[in-house]
């Protein structure tokens, strides 16, 4: 079987930093997501624990899994947990910089890896943003709008909306680049069931029934780019049951799916210079991909193109719903590589929400909306003029992402940008 090309990930850069500055480096995220075929490309040795025969040598004496050339790498480390600390212990012991790179695709104890602040750094790993991917040319950088001073925007696109909605279904992951129908669906189809049927469990939650599982996520897809209550999830889950599970039944599976990266909602953001009032603080739901969400509610290209898939309530078609995830993947991934943190904002009532605040590091921010079509009037830019009235000292920026053919300035300073030329 030929082995797949290499895609350079924008994560590459920050690895490459970080690898001659500090002696450990974790890269966390879902499976799938290449954390092992990017961390490979730097290390000298490699220890696999997802493989038995290496698992028990190291479970034997876990400083084996450190020995041999550096850097090592220690893949799926959470196979066998007690190697973070040895890799912690060998950071307090003066190693050097570059010695230890770590994968892993679950959070086997949260409280064990916090352990690690200050002796193991953690870069966040996701499938591949839409730049990633396409490798267009990308004529606005995310690092640059963050700079502020609101630089000139220009650019056209050869992207329409039937290929964000191919890019949709056809996913992120890097092993399932290249595939499509049939083959495609079966591996997005085995992903989710190995995810049901074997991942939960490992992290210790004994599944009793595994169906209901599905539908949760099924339901927790449908609320991809809200913020619906645990009780519209949970009923929606739970349809034509006259008993519904409690909360108490339920929330381990959301807490397992973080812990698998599978669940990576956006968090509601606070504020660190000027608090504004009447904020919430429900995070908006995503999945790790849009393509699993798509390929849970039966979605195609096709149904997505006419409008039928997953009526949303109040939301309008699913097809927007998910082109907002995929906007969201994207610019986290962008935002991550300029040392920017992502959140959402919304009012109580909801009477204000914009769909991403990317927030720099002085707590001076880019705020984002996300417009499935490319004509762009007063009122999708209504809530950026808002917050610029509140806070526009803290504004580095006002941008529309789109689905357009062009880029632009409205006469209002708003930036409307497709999402095919926005880059890190």
């Amino acid at each position: 079987m030929q082995e797949r090309p290499y895609i350079d990930r924008i994560l590459d850069t920050e690895l490459a930093a970080l690898v001659v500055a500090v002696p450990a480096i974790s890269l966390e995220g879902p499976k799938g997501v290449g954390k092992t075929a990017t961390a490979a490309r730097l290390a000298a040795t490699v220890r696999r624990l997802d493989v038995p025969a290496e698992r028990a040598v190291v479970a034997a004496d876990p400083h084996l899994a450190l020995a041999g050339r550096r850097p090592v790498l220690i893949d799926e480390w959470q196979r066998y947990p007690p190697v973070w600390d040895a890799v912690k212990r060998a950071v307090d012991d003066g190693a050097d910089p570059g010695s230890f790179l770590l994968t892993g695709s679950a959070t086997p104890d949260a409280a064990a890896t916090h352990s690690g602040a200050g002796r193991i750094v953690m870069l966040r790993m996701r499938p591949l943003s839409f730049f990633e991917r396409r490798r267009e040319k990308a004529t606005v950088s995310l690092a640059t709008l963050l700079e502020g001073g609101r630089p000139p925007i220009d650019g056209s696109a050869d992207i329409g909306l039937r290929d964000y909605i191919d890019e949709i279904v056809h996913s992120g992951f890097p092993a399932f680049r290249g595939l499509s129908g049939r083959p495609l669906r079966t591996h997005l189809d085995g992903y989710l069931a190995r995810i049901v049927d074997a991942d939960l469990e490992e992290l210790g939650l004994r599944v009793r029934r595994p169906e209901l599982i599905r539908r949760w996520l099924r339901a927790y897809a449908a609320a991809t780019s809200t913020t619906a209550a645990y009780e519209t999830i949970r009923d929606a889950a739970t349809g034509g049951e006259g008993v519904k599970p409690s909360k108490g039944a339920t929330a381990p599976y959301r807490d397992v799916l973080e812990r698998l990266w599978i669940v990576d909602p956006v968090p509601a953001w606070a504020p660190s210079r000027n608090p504004l009032a009447r904020l919430t603080h429900p995070s908006k739901h995503h999945l790790a991909d849009p393509a699993l969400a798509a390929r849970l509610l039966g979605a195609t290209t096709e149904t997505l193109m006419l409008g039928e898939s997953a009526q949303k309530p109040g939301k309008g078609p699913l097809v927007g719903a998910l082109f907002e995830s995929l906007a969201a993947l994207s610019v986290r991934v962008y935002a991550q590589a300029a040392e920017a943190r992502v959140g959402h904002l919304r009012t109580f009532g909801g009477e204000r929400e914009i769909d991403l605040i990317v927030e720099r590091a002085d707590g001076r921010v880019l705020a984002i909306e996300v417009k499935l079509g490319g004509a762009v009037d007063d009122a999708d830019v209504k809530h950026l003029l808002w917050l610029r009235r509140e806070i526009d000292e803290n504004v580095v920026d006002t941008v529309v992402l789109s689905t357009g053919r062009r880029a632009y300035r409205r006469p209002d300073g708003v930036a409307v940008i497709p999402l095919a030329l926005l880059g890190p």
